[in-house]
């Protein structure tokens, strides 16, 4: 599993404000008997096309580096060795209220470590070298060496502090922490319920019992509801207004299970598809509007009112907070191993700055194909954000260029982004696939019944 996150304060607000986001990852790895994937993976770097026979060349010279690729060349991947995994996961567990990591901090110090190993790092080294010759062989066969065994399972929270309100920050640090506090026991249970997938037999009545989908969102809800209570408890007690949305998930044995409230999504890029789906639907004004059709989606895009959400965590202080509770909506969406899932708060969606502007232009003009194009061109669109992803060499590069994108489009609010892909699930099936749109454009009545296998 490799993951990646990047956080911004927003040209508009830079120098005169906060980030009022905040987003926490913990990654479980598990390797067993054929070992870690280890740090010197190569990155995944996704294969085009070449257009002349001039870019061919440049290719093959870029697949040469790409085999050479080392330690510090792979980007945030969670199967690193144990020692590293624990420090590793202290530090994704940062909130973007804070100073965001830097990755080529971590490379270096890497670097720095293999440039002087230890005595125990001396012998791993060398059995490190005795392994060389094997996988020079492996290298000169026509298929590729087998990967060794392993499953990730990992919880992933985003928070965005609702701006104008006393303490957002303090709203999207509770939230955070608290969901992921709640959750993680949950990811590794779900990882250790399956010993099979590594060949270890265990009488059940040595195993955990088994959550399916259900019992994992009933868990979401849970530690989405208990931050909620600890939100308003930290508002009564400072007297302050604390309000935040979340989007959280639970990544285990293939599936990803997402709870949230508010309008910070979640988003599934398939490349075998070259699609992008919406994993989550937003609690706003704009879109209950769009859903009854009062609005186009050239106006969703660039509403005044774009800014209003239906719910939200927190509030006021005036609730009892053992018994304040918040609607949260759940599901379940299969994952395989051309999936990339997108976290993100509304500072990359709602990044245009001249959207009232923009708005008021497209109604002067009868909202014609013409202005259409021209607002949608302004704004940051869902196939935008395919097509970074789908372009980028890296997760890293893909991150960053959202929140350049955000920025270059008028940088209107913070914005994070958490990105992560697990190679190890089964390819995307060639055939149909089962909906994992959030709010599918499609007749539910009219689609084939789709069988999926282990296959």
């Amino acid at each position: 599993m490799r993951y990646t996150t990047n956080y911004d304060i927003g040209d508009r607000k830079r120098g005169q404000g906060i980030n009022e986001d905040s987003l926490s990852v913990t990654i479980f790895e598990q390797g067993h008997r054929d070992g870690y994937l280890g740090q010197t993976r190569p990155p995944r770097v996704r294969e085009r096309a070449p257009e002349s026979a001039d870019d061919e060349a440049d290719t093959e010279s870029e697949e040469s580096a790409s085999d050479d690729a080392g330690p510090d060349e792979t980007d945030g991947e969670a199967g690193a060795e144990p020692a590293d995994v624990a420090a590793a996961i202290d530090e994704a567990e940062t909130e973007a209220g804070a100073t965001a990591v830097d990755p080529d901090e971590h490379a270096d110090d890497a670097a720095d470590e293999e440039a002087d190993p230890g005595p125990d790092d001396a012998a791993e080294a060398g059995d490190t070298d005795g392994d060389a010759d094997e996988a020079d062989e492996a290298d000169t066969d026509d298929e590729p060496a087998e990967m060794p065994a392993n499953r990730s399972a990992g919880v992933f929270v985003l928070a965005d502090g609702a701006g104008g309100h006393d303490a957002g920050d303090v709203a999207s640090y509770i939230a955070t922490t608290v969901v992921a506090e709640n959750l993680a026991p949950v990811a590794i249970h779900v990882a250790r319920s399956h010993p099979q997938d590594f060949d270890i037999d265990i009488p059940p009545a040595v195993q955990p019992e088994t959550m399916g989908p259900e019992d994992i969102q009933t868990g979401l809800e849970n530690a989405i509801i208990k931050a909620h209570r600890e939100i308003i408890r930290y508002a009564d007690e400072s007297g302050t207004q604390a309000y935040t949305t979340v989007v959280a998930g639970v990544y285990a044995d293939g599936q990803l299970h997402l709870g949230w409230v508010g309008d910070s999504r979640a988003y599934l890029v398939n490349d075998a598809r070259e699609e992008i789906v919406q994993l989550t639907k937003d609690h706003a004004v704009v879109e209950e509007w769009a859903d009854q059709g009062e609005i186009d989606d050239v106006e969703a895009h660039v509403h005044p009112d774009g800014n209003q959400i239906t719910r939200a965590l927190g509030g006021s202080g005036h609730e009892d907070p053992d018994r304040a509770m918040v609607e949260v909506d759940t599901r379940s969406v299969r994952l395989f191993a051309e999936d990339t899932v997108l976290a993100t708060s509304d500072g990359l969606i709602d990044a245009q700055t001249d959207a009232p502007q923009l708005y008021e232009e497209y109604v002067e003009a009868d909202r014609s194909e013409e202005m259409a194009e021209t607002v949608l061109d302004a704004v940051v669109t869902d196939e935008e954000i395919r097509d970074v992803l789908l372009s980028a060499d890296s997760l890293d590069d893909a991150a960053r260029e959202y929140a350049t994108m955000s920025n270059e489009r008028g940088g209107k609010d913070n914005i994070s982004v958490l990105l992560f892909e697990d190679e190890t699930l089964p390819t995307t099936p060639s055939g149909g696939l089962p909906v994992r749109a959030a709010d599918p454009d499609v007749d539910l009545s009219e689609r084939d019944t789709v069988i999926l296998t282990e296959d």
